[in-house]
C-alpha cells in the first residue's frame, strides 16, 4: 500500500527490570517517520519506563531498540541524542539556576558540526523558532527559569527539547498539572510540532486530548501491550472510554 510509512523506531520484545520487578514485560511496536504515537495506560503500567529505555536513561533486560535501522538499546544518552532523539522528561527538569535562553542553549548540546545534516536548521533559526511557537519565552529569555509558572516551565522544556532538531521527540506527560486552558496550548504545539516533521512519541494522562492529535496509539497495562490501533479507532472503542476516557461530550 502506497500509504505505508517507513518506520524510523522498532521496539522488539524490550524487556525492563528493576531488581525482581519486571516494569515492561516484552513489547514491541514500530513509530512510523512523522506520525505521533501515543501510549496511554494507568500509573505504574510501564509508560515512563519505556521513554526512559529508549532514550538510554535506563538499561533494558533483553529486546531491540532500532531507530533507522541501528539497534541503540543500552547505549548511552548522549550517543542517542546524537542520533536524533530528544526526551522531554515528566516533571520537566528545566535548569532553575539558568535563564530561559541558556535552557534554550542547553537543548543544543548534541548537535555540532559532524552530525548536522545539510539543510539543518542552526541554532539560531532554532531559537527564532521556539520563540514564534512559545511567544512568552521571548519576552521572558532573560528570566530566571525558577521564576517562571507551571505552564511557561512547561513550554520551555519543550522548547529546549527541539532547539536540537530532533527527528524522534519523546513527551512524557507533557499537560501533567496544567490548567486547562494551558493544556490546549501545549497540545497545539505538539501539533505544530508535528506538522513541521518531526516524529513524536508520546505518554500522557489526559488521554482523550492525545488521541485526538495521534495517528496511532497503544495501551499499557502491567508492563505489556493491552490494546493498539489507529487513534481515530481507539477513540471510539467502548473498553477504551470506559477504562480512560469516560464521556466525551
Amino acid at each position: 500500500m502506497s500509504n505505508i510509512r517507513e518506520n524510523i523506531l522498532e521496539v522488539k520484545n524490550l524487556a525492563v527490570e528493576y531488581g525482581a520487578i519486571k516494569a515492561v514485560k516484552g513489547i514491541s511496536f514500530n513509530v512510523g517517520k512523522g506520525q505521533i504515537v501515543a501510549i496511554l495506560g494507568a500509573n505504574g503500567a510501564g509508560k515512563s519506563t519505556t521513554l526512559r529505555t529508549i532514550s538510554g536513561i535506563i538499561k533494558p533486560k533483553e529486546g531491540e531498540i532500532l531507530f533507522n535501522g541501528t539497534n541503540i538499546a543500552g547505549k548511552s544518552i548522549y550517543s542517542i541524542a546524537r542520533a536524533g532523539i530528544s526526551h522531554c522528561p515528566e516533571g520537566r527538569q528545566i535548569l532553575m539556576g539558568l535563564n530561559v535562553e541558556e535552557n534554550l542553549i542547553a537543548g543544543t548540546y548534541s548537535m555540532n558540526s559532524k552530525n548536522r545534516e545539510p539543510g539543518a536548521k542552526t541554532k539560531k533559526q532554532n531559537e527564532e523558532y521556539v520563540f514564534e511557537m512559545f511567544p512568552v519565552l521571548k519576552e521572558r529569555r532573560k528570566q530566571q527559569a525558577n521564576t517562571l509558572s507551571g505552564g511557561e516551565q512547561q513550554m520551555l522544556a519543550i522548547a529546549r527539547a527541539i532547539m536540537s532538531s530532533p527527528k524522534l521527540l519523546i513527551l512524557d506527560e507533557p499537560s501533567l498539572g496544567l490548567a486547562p486552558i494551558l493544556v490546549k496550548t501545549i497540545f497545539k504545539s505538539i501539533k505544530e510540532i508535528s506538522s513541521s516533521g518531526t516524529t513524536i512519541l508520546i505518554v500522557e494522562q489526559n488521554a482523550l486530548q492525545t488521541l485526538k492529535i495521534a495517528d496511532y496509539a497503544l495501551v499499557l497495562e502491567l508492563g505489556k501491550i493491552s490494546m493498539e490501533g489507529p487513534a481515530s479507532e481507539l477513540i471510539n472503542d467502548q473498553r477504551l472510554i470506559e477504562a480512560y476516557l469516560g464521556s466525551k461530550a
